[in-house]
């Protein structure tokens, strides 16, 4: 049987971690072929980004035909866009590929804080890419990059949330692990603006957390592309995360990745 193909529109991570190699993985795992679309290049380790090289539009457009054309796909996850031609580009690609899930995850700055989304970049991603989310996965930072809203409890979320839904994406997946505080639980907020789901899981000791906005949006856009509905694609991919999270391990000498494989060796 054929599996259900999912493509990735991101950027690679030389170090295996995130990026396009991450979302790769988190497809394997989950049993849907992976595609995808290669947005820039970095050279990128445990340590930080050393380096960015975007592609030309044409090379990002002519990837994105020649699979979408000729394979088609059932789902999109969206990562690293770095510039706003990027942005309108692939924009007007997913707008060309209606009743396609898409899930958005508008990635902003590295897991070492490097940038990954020039400013000027913003506006594309507010007006041009969420409003075609199936899904969008901002992280707090990402939220207060892109509305302003600064979360600093479980409330604020419900506000973050609200000011993502009204850039037009069916669902926002707020993800709560950087809320101050260092407690138990990592709380996520879905909601469409009428249902809302908090999703919690433990928050483990573990540093090595490289890939965990990559991992989950590409696990959601798994779970929409075997026909599971939002709440439960999401459910299932917070889980497969969170196993991921506490099986990550060192590599190199600074933030190792999870552990995609996790389910295999646990």
């Amino acid at each position: 049987m054929t599996p259900p193909s999912v493509l990735t529109v991101a950027g690679s991570d030389s170090g295996g971690g995130a990026g396009i190699q991450a979302d790769l993985k988190t497809m394997l795992a989950l049993g849907v072929h992976g595609m995808s679309v290669i947005t820039a290049v970095t050279a990128q380790n445990s340590r930080g980004v050393h380096g960015v090289w975007e592609l030309p539009e044409e090379a990002v457009r002519a990837q994105y035909r020649a699979v979408v054309d000729d394979i088609g796909v059932r789902a999109v996850k969206t990562g690293m866009l770095a510039t706003a031609a990027l942005v309108e580009t692939v924009a007007g690609l997913l707008a060309g590929t209606p009743g396609t899930p898409v899930v958005v995850d508008p990635v902003g700055v590295s897991k070492h804080g490097d940038p990954l989304l020039a400013a000027s970049a913003l506006e594309s991603v507010r007006t041009r890419l969420l409003p075609l989310a199936t899904v969008a996965t901002p992280n707090l930072d990402e939220v207060t990059q892109l509305t302003g809203v600064v979360v600093e409890d479980e409330d604020g979320m419900r506000r973050a949330a609200d000011a993502i839904l009204a850039y037009g994406p069916r669902w926002a997946l707020i993800k709560g692990g950087h809320l101050p505080g260092g407690a138990a639980e990592v709380v996520d907020l879905l909601t469409d603006g009428t249902e809302e789901h908090w999703l919690r899981a433990p928050r483990y000791d573990n540093r090595h957390t490289h890939g965990t906005g990559c991992t989950l949006a590409s696990a959601v856009a798994a779970g929409l592309a075997k026909g599971l509905p939002v709440p439960r694609a999401v459910e299932e991919a917070k889980a497969y995360v969170t196993g991921a999270i506490a099986a990550g391990f060192a590599l190199g000498s600074g933030i190792g990745p999870v552990d995609h494989g996790w389910t295999r060796r646990s």
